[in-house]
């Protein structure tokens, strides 16, 4: 403890304070990490992989790693050291030639806080304790309340939802190649927790959707979820249906498994030839979600502008049971 306290005073803003799912999942945890970076000026971030973050206006707004290895790379460029609060050393999920594996910059030193195992909250507090960092009111944000009118792009999508989110709330995220550009607009959504897999499993969203829905009764859940990965466990939709679980499922229709695509990119290779393209496509038929919710008991509805997706939004929430949004992108 008292080895992280003068790293962190010593670098301030050369030293980013890194959070695992211990010391992101709890508004407590994520006030004390942002104590201490407000006593010593060192930079907070949490792990793109987290279980759980609380997240909105009234919460610290702690920006989670990307996944991306360029982007990462980025984001820790300056950095002289690494204080590990519940998390490892950030590592590209795979192996791409001419990048790093190891994301953080050459010779910057780690400095393990707390392992995953351990009490990360109670550690976080003992080190705010032991530098004196006063608590610190979170900012003041305004409510996100606006989104660019057209045709759905990813980032339009994420304005909206950021925008109509209900208060407490539940995110089930597994938009995936969708998903990326939600961090920077949900710290002004109303304050809703986000759920997330821990690794590169397929099909986590909409199980985990009635998961959150049974786990949280009371609470409106809303799942993020790709259209390719949608598929591995559709019959997610009948439970909700029998159930009655208030579900909304955004599902982003880009007709494609736009992640193997872009990973396939990222090593080089080249997707030739009309077998190769139609191995990553779920096109010839495309999918009908609207169908496919009303043959599991789910209403649905397709939308492919931003005010559309906010009026089905909103009338999902207020249903106050299951629905299917198809976003065509």
């Amino acid at each position: 403890m008292p080895a992280a306290a003068r790293l962190l005073r010593q670098l301030g803003p050369k030293a980013v304070l890194l959070l695992g799912t211990g010391g992101s999942r709890s508004l407590a945890a994520q006030q004390h990490a942002a104590a201490i970076a407000a006593h010593t000026g060192c930079r907070v971030l949490a792990e793109f992989y987290n279980a759980r973050m609380p997240g909105g206006r009234g919460t610290p707004g702690i920006q989670r790693l990307p996944y991306a290895v360029d982007a990462t790379v980025a984001k820790l460029a300056g950095a002289e050291a690494l204080v590990l609060a519940g998390s490892t050393e950030p590592i590209g999920f795979f192996a791409y030639p001419g990048k790093p594996s190891q994301l953080k910059p050459a010779g910057a030193m780690l400095l393990e806080l707390a392992a995953p195992q351990h009490d990360v909250p109670a550690a976080l507090a003992a080190l705010a304790a032991e530098l004196g960092a006063p608590p610190v009111a979170a900012p003041q944000r305004a409510a996100a309340t606006a989104w660019p009118s057209g045709p759905l792009t990813a980032e339009s999508a994420a304005a909206v939802v950021a925008a109509v989110l209900p208060e407490q709330a539940v995110v089930v995220d597994e938009a995936v190649s969708n998903g990326r550009g939600f961090g920077a607009v949900m710290v002004d959504a109303a304050p809703h927790d986000w759920l997330q897999t821990m690794g590169g499993a397929i099909g986590f969203g909409l199980p985990g959707g009635v998961g959150a829905a049974l786990g949280a009764p009371g609470r409106p859940v809303l799942v993020l979820e790709g259209d390719g990965s949608a598929m591995y466990t559709v019959q997610a939709l009948w439970t909700m249906a029998r159930e009655s679980l208030p579900v909304v499922v955004l599902v982003f229709a880009n007709r494609a498994y736009r992640i193997l695509q872009g990973e396939l990119q990222g090593v080089g290779a080249q997707i030739s030839g009309q077998k190769a393209e139609a191995m990553l496509s779920l096109g010839n038929p495309a999918l009908d979600w609207v169908a496919l919710a009303r043959g599991h008991g789910v209403p649905g509805v397709q939308v492919d502008t931003t005010d559309a997706l906010a009026k089905a939004l909103r009338d999902g929430f207020a249903s106050r049971g299951p629905m299917v949004i198809e976003a065509l992108l």
